[in-house]
């Protein structure tokens, strides 16, 4: 099979398209023929050593969506089965981004029924890592909530799970995603600068420090880089998601896809020979959705 992969760190043109044995599935595991695999910042940080693996061929690629074509022991799935899952890892040596993905049987979840592959795939690693820093949150309805960077497939996935657990959403982001984070859910929109006193923020955008100051003493902060949080003051609670691989609560998500609460972007899609020029898009910026690869 061809996978994604680098075996020296760099920018774009280190992605690396590689022949590889197709895996086989260990117990509790299923094989997962890729029909469509998201591109996401951790893969650019992968692709640039960021989270280590220097001498290694390091795979590349979380989000899976496709079929089901083998299945290991006492793995609860069935060979045809349609399916999204979060292939978990920082530095493995094959990952999603390939045209056959093994996984952890309990990471798999039933693909929606209202999306194809390629806006299923966009939905795993960005949901998941949203709703997970939600939790961690422990907001109430009609709490208030701050979301940096709320146009981004994280931030916006956050508004949408926050509005629909009826927390008060505001959303920071440019002023031109203004109409897009409304129409996502979001109450307010702000510009930097103009935010203050809310419940809590999920940080979304990374923005640290200045996103601290937005919440009010006694609040709560979530980053999404693990461990990558600002300290505690003025008694806000800091913490940050490290996301989980949860077929169970992947499945939750793809009934809230179904029911019309999630929106599904895809910004463009790629060949997966064409993975160099996916990360060089991604490395401009601006980019609204997630770019997808489609082997």
């Amino acid at each position: 099979m061809r996978a994604v992969v680098v075996t020296e760190f760099g920018g774009p043109e280190a992605v690396e398209i590689v022949e590889s044995a197709v895996p086989e599935p260990g117990a509790r595991q299923v094989r997962i023929k890729v029909a469509a695999s998201a591109l996401n910042p951790v893969d650019a940080g992968v692709r640039e050593g960021v989270f280590g693996g220097a001498g290694k061929q390091v795979g590349l690629g979380w989000d899976v969506a496709g079929t089901v074509d083998a299945v290991g022991p006492a793995a609860a799935w069935s060979v045809g089965d349609q399916v999204v899952a979060l292939d978990h890892g920082m530095v493995k040596p094959l990952g999603a981004h390939a045209e056959y993905v093994v996984v952890d049987a309990d990471a798999v979840a039933k693909a929606p029924v209202t999306a194809d592959a390629a806006h299923a795939a966009t939905l795993p690693l960005n949901a998941l890592t949203a709703v997970q820093a939600l939790d961690l949150l422990e907001l109430a309805p009609g709490q208030s909530l701050l979301v940096t960077g709320a146009a981004g497939a994280v931030g916006g996935y956050a508004v949408q799970l926050a509005a629909h657990r009826g927390i008060a959403v505001t959303a920071l982001a440019r002023q031109g995603d203004e109409e897009l984070v409304r129409s996502l859910g979001a109450d307010r929109f702000v510009a930097e600068g103009e935010a203050a006193g809310f419940d809590a923020v999920l940080d979304a955008a990374v923005l640290g420090e200045p996103a601290l100051a937005w919440v009010r003493d006694g609040g709560a902060y979530v980053g999404v880089i693990p461990q990558a949080h600002p300290a505690s003051e003025r008694g806000v609670r800091t913490t940050s998601v490290a996301v989980a691989a949860d077929g169970a609560r992947l499945a939750d998500l793809v009934r809230l896809v179904d029911s019309g609460v999630l929106t599904l972007r895809v910004a463009e899609t790629y060949p997966l020979e064409e993975a160099a020029k996916a990360h060089a898009r991604l490395a401009e910026g601006g980019v609204r959705g997630r770019l997808v690869l489609v082997p």
